[in-house]
């Protein structure tokens, strides 16, 4: 895209609030955006060239809506825990490995996407924000789930394709979890703890592809309990 198309594309978004600027092979933020920094409701600059992103960040107060997919993060500015009104934030396919303690700010957080990056722990910013619906961790490199993933009060948790051999069973005491996906991972069947499968919320546990069978789950202490809830909500379904 030209510069004239860049500039129709700002001036169309300071009626929309909404500005794409994805496959545009940028590495910083351009000058125009300055001029949206009281109205952007929703920026894309997914498939770009980013090494950093700019502290000027926290000047979107009206952001709701983040991709930065697709680009070369590490990690994130501090002051994007500012961004006060963020609800959504797709970070898949950088190379983030921390993300900053800032994001524990976000409140109004619902979904957050950072699949295939370079997490070798899991990131605990994310415990207490009580309106996070999704957090989506797959393919990293994650080992382990610690006893803070009790905090979370995500609906769903995906942390498929990642290298995880132990789960710590607080995971059970995480209020609103419902479906946990843990496909593609270390897991001997020792750790799919009784307590998971008696006394948590999870009703769908999607386990294909770790170091046990379908025998050996369904022979698991809790697996019947287990089974009473995802039938429950299987029949709700239909």
């Amino acid at each position: 895209m030209g510069n004239s198309g860049l500039k129709q594309h700002f001036e169309t978004s300071k009626k929309t609030g909404v500005l794409t600027l994805s496959n545009e092979k940028l590495t910083e933020f351009p000058p125009q955006l300055k001029q949206l920094h009281g109205n952007l409701r929703s920026l894309d600059i997914s498939n770009n060239k980013f090494i950093i992103l700019p502290d000027e960040i926290k000047n979107f107060n009206q952001l709701k809506h983040f991709n930065f997919s697709n680009n070369k993060l590490k990690t994130l500015p501090e002051t994007i825990g500012d961004v006060q009104k963020l609800e959504t934030l797709n970070g898949n396919s950088n190379v983030l490995f921390k993300l900053p303690k800032s994001l524990s700010n976000l409140r109004n957080l619902k979904q957050v996407s950072l699949s295939n990056n370079n997490f070798q722990e899991f990131p605990l910013v994310f415990g207490g924000l009580k309106h996070l619906d999704l957090l989506d961790l797959s393919q990293n490199k994650i080992t382990t789930i610690p006893d803070e993933v009790k905090l979370l009060y995500v609906i769903e948790l995906n942390v498929n394709q990642n290298q995880i051999s132990t789960i710590s069973k607080s995971i059970a005491s995480a209020p609103r979890l419902k479906t946990l996906r843990l496909e593609e991972n270390c897991l001997p069947i020792a750790e799919i703890h009784t307590e998971i499968l008696k006394n948590s919320e999870i009703s769908t546990l999607s386990l294909e592809g770790n170091l046990f069978d379908t025998k050996q789950f369904m022979e698991t202490d809790g697996y019947e309990d287990y089974m009473i809830r995802f039938t429950a909500v299987k029949k709700k379904m239909f």
